[in-house]
């Protein structure tokens, strides 16, 4: 397969080389993919999902999607646009099931032996509390976004995502993009309000 001609104009980008080799077969192409977005893959996951125990089942999940897909993808879109789409829509499936399965109180988890966490280091015990409520204030209100808004908010934040990619990603525009990056972050001031005065 000639891959210059797959290739966009611009310059060939170092995932879309390796991602034209995996549509060919190259299992070492995908485990260099891997390696390369595999923290970034779970770190989303994980920002989206909250931490929860099918992080780890949906990172993977991602990848396996990206191998059983290559010879649907197109080097004209950039990769990590194409592999974030396929997070966005696993994420989101998980989320929709979750909403149908019933929620565990804290009850429940404190009877199944729940841990409490001791924060080490030199801060003084309030001033850790204080950042430990703050880190939860934050994860909450941004776990409480719209899908589209949180995924939206961890691309950006996290990723450091273009608004250009992250549109691609929502199946957005641009202007449509960097408006709902607008209306949640006005969401995380007002649930924020409190820490930030």
């Amino acid at each position: 397969m000639d891959e210059a001609r797959d290739m966009p104009s611009a310059a060939p980008d170092e995932d879309a080389l390796l991602m034209l080799r995996v549509r060919d077969g190259d299992a070492s192409a995908m485990e260099m993919l891997i390696r390369k977005h595999q923290h970034s893959v779970y770190a989303t996951v994980a920002r989206m999902l909250n931490n929860g125990p099918e992080v780890e089942d949906i990172a993977q999940q991602v990848f396996i999607r990206v191998w059983r897909g290559a010879k649907n993808y197109e080097a004209s879109a950039r990769f990590t646009t194409w592999m974030f789409t396929i997070l966005r829509n696993l994420v989101f499936n998980e989320v929709r099931r979750q909403k149908r399965k019933p929620t565990t109180s804290a009850d429940a988890i404190e009877e199944e032996g729940g841990t409490i966490l001791f924060l080490e280091g030199s801060q003084s015990p309030d001033a850790a509390l204080q950042q430990t409520e703050l880190q939860q204030a934050v994860d909450d209100a941004i776990a409480a976004l719209p899908e589209k808004a949180r995924l939206a908010v961890q691309l950006r934040r996290f990723e450091n995502m273009p608004y250009e990619e992250i549109a691609k990603t929502l199946n957005m525009s641009v202007p449509a993009t960097k408006s709902l990056l607008f209306r949640a972050r006005n969401m995380l001031k007002e649930a924020l309000a409190s820490f930030l005065s």
